[in-house]
């Protein structure tokens, strides 16, 4: 938003204050993301977590940290039933004979927000997921449908690899 403010400005003592809080929160961010760091170095348990998290493609530091603290039930819980708090549980819009369109809500928006993202990235890249949201697209599917079972297929898959303490195997997702 700062950086929307900046370009915008045209007084010269607005821009400098608008620059230095800009060098402010870019110094935040730095220092959060080490303290962040430092943390997940420090616990032996969410280190090994991070470590099989992003052995996953598309699920790199950010994706694994947002998912380390906001849905600590990963890997305890069954695949299916984290789609709900990680806000990719589709739910029906029906009443009496009216047949909706099936829509994703709630959950915990910073997990679906990091999830899809992260399918962003891997939907595009080869590899079992990218034929997994081409099989998909090739029945017809939206593609804010495919991208979000992108992401939950990433949820389940990120749930299974923590559970099983290995790290990702491409050759059993492609088995699927």
């Amino acid at each position: 938003m700062e950086s929307n403010r900046l370009s915008a400005c045209t007084a010269p003592a607005v821009r400098a204050a608008i620059e230095r809080h800009i060098g402010w929160l870019d110094a935040e961010v730095t220092d959060a993301e080490r303290l962040l760091t430092e943390a997940v170095r420090a616990g032996p348990a969410w280190r090994e977590k991070d470590g099989l998290l992003r052995s996953i493609p598309g699920i790199g530091p950010v994706v694994s940290r947002t998912l380390l603290a906001s849905l600590p039930e990963l890997g305890a819980a069954d695949g299916g039933r984290l789609a709900a708090p990680a806000g990719l549980a589709p739910y029906a819009h029906d009443s009496g004979t009216l047949k909706g369109i099936q829509h994703i809500r709630g959950g915990r928006a910073d997990v679906r927000r990091a999830l899809y993202l992260a399918a962003l990235s891997v939907a595009r890249r080869d590899g079992p997921l990218k034929a997994f949201a081409d099989r998909l697209r090739s029945r017809g599917r939206k593609p804010e449908v495919v991208l979000i079972a992108v992401a939950r297929k990433l949820l389940t898959i990120a749930n299974a690899v923590v559970r099983s303490g290995r790290p990702w195997q491409p050759e059993l997702a492609m088995a699927r």
